[in-house]
């Protein structure tokens, strides 16, 4: 891969499913701008989630620790 993962499964998780709830969230309930603005940064969550990398945890010096 081009990038190293810098997220721990657990967080994988909840990124991946807190994103969807929101994507799901904003196209069944909500109109108009707001519900693109928030679908698409549920799906951009999730995306990260099921990536495990994720730009500003990059930007801010996050990795993950290696076991041996």
């Amino acid at each position: 891969m081009f990038y190293a993962k810098n997220l721990p499964v657990w967080e994988r998780l909840l990124r991946t499913g807190g994103g969807m709830v929101m994507a799901i969230y904003a196209i069944s309930g909500q109109e108009g701008a707001f519900m693109w603005l928030l679908s698409a940064a549920g799906v951009g969550i999730a995306l990260s989630g099921l990536i495990g990398f994720c730009p500003m945890c990059a930007m801010a010096g996050r990795r993950l620790q290696q076991r041996k």
